[in-house]
C-alpha cells in the first residue's frame, strides 16, 4: 500500500526540504520504490528549485484550484528517479488547501511512497500537509529554541489524530552544548530515527541542484538517509565504508536512533 508521508517542522532552516529530497531520492534509486514528493509550502516554496525546477508551467496551486489535472504537474528528476509536484515560486493564495488529500488521493495507486513537503509555519498550510498524510515524520535541530517549536508541531498533529512514526534530527555537530538524542526523545515522546550529521556537503548538492544521497553517496549524511529508507521499507542497507563497518563492530551499544529504526523495520 502507498504511504503518504507529511515532513513537517515549524521553524525554518532545519533541513525539512532537504530532508525530503534525499530521503525519497534514497528510496528511488536505493530500494527501487516509486516515489513522488510535493511541495505542499503554498506560500513560501523551495522543493523544486533544489532540483533545478524554477519555473514550472502548472504547479500544486493550480492542482488545488482545479486549474489543471495533477497528472500533467508531475515532473521525473532523471538522476535519482523521483517524481515531484512542484508549487509555484511566486506565492499564489489556495482557496481550498485542504483538498490536497483528496487531490493526492487520485494518484496514490502509482506510487509507493510520497513525501509532502509542508510550511514551517504554523498556519493552515501545515494542518493540509498533515490532514493529507498517514503519518509524519518531525525534523529539527538539536537546540532549545528549536526543539520549543518541534513539540509545538507534534501538539497540533496529535490534536489532528495523524501519527507521528519519528523525529530527523538534522545538522548535528556533536557537541556538549547540544542536546542528546535521549533528551529530545524524553522532552517530545517521539523516538528519533536518524541523526544526520552537519557537513558542507550538504549546501554543495542544494548548490549542484541535486540530492546528496546521489551528489555524494558515501558520504555521513547519505548513509543516515539511506539506512532509515532501508527501515522504511523492510530491506537491508550495507554500509560501503569499511572503516564505518569496522567501528560499529566494536560498540557495545547501538545508537538510540539505530535501535529505533529496527522497530520500524518490524512494523
Amino acid at each position: 500500500m502507498t504511504k503518504v508521508i507529511g515532513v513537517i517542522s515549524i521553524k525554518g532552516g532545519v533541513g525539512k526540504t532537504s530532508t525530503v529530497i534525499s530521503l525519497g531520492a534514497s528510496l528511488a534509486k536505493d530500494f527501487n520504490q516509486r516515489v513522488l514528493i510535493v511541495d505542499a509550502n503554498f506560500s513560501a516554496p523551495n522543493l523544486g528549485h533544489h532540483l533545478g525546477l524554477i519555473e514550472p508551467e502548472k504547479t500544486i496551486q493550480d492542482v488545488i484550484s482545479d486549474k489543471a489535472d495533477i497528472k500533467d504537474v508531475i515532473h521525473e528528476h532523471e538522476e535519482s528517479g523521483l517524481h515531484i509536484i512542484p508549487a509555484a515560486m511566486i506565492a499564489r493564495k489556495v482557496q481550498d488547501p485542504f483538498a490536497l488529500k483528496k487531490k493526492l488521493n487520485s494518484i496514490k495507486k502509482y506510487y509507493d511512497y510520497i513525501l509532502i513537503d509542508s510550511s514551517p509555519a504554523l498556519n493552515e498550510e501545515i494542518v493540509s500537509a498533515m490532514t493529507a498524510s498517514d503519518e509524519l515524520f518531525v525534523v529539527t535541530t538539536p537546540d532549545h529554541p528549536t526543539l520549543s517549536c518541534t513539540l509545538k508541531a507534534i501538539k497540533v498533529a496529535q490534536q489532528k489524530n495523524v501519527p507521528i512514526t519519528g523525529i530527523i534530527l538534522n545538522k548535528v555537530r556533536n557537541k556538549t552544548y547540544e542536546l542528546s538524542v535521549d533528551e529530545i526523545e524524553k522532552a517530545a515522546g517521539i523516538p528519533v530515527i536518524a541523526s544526520i550529521k552537519e557537513h558542507h556537503y550538504a549546501v554543495e548538492a542544494v548548490a549542484h541542484q541535486s540530492p546528496i544521497t546521489t551528489f555524494r553517496e558515501k558520504s555521513p549524511i547519505s548513509i543516515e538517509y539511506k539506512k532509515l529508507a532501508a527501515a522504511m521499507t523492510g530491506q537491508h542497507y550495507m554500509d560501503p565504508r569499511f572503516h564505518a563497518r569496522v567501528v560499529d563492530s566494536f560498540r557495545k551499544t547501538q545508537p538510540k536512533e539505530v535501535i529505533n529504526r529496527h522497530v520500524l523495520y518490524y512494523s
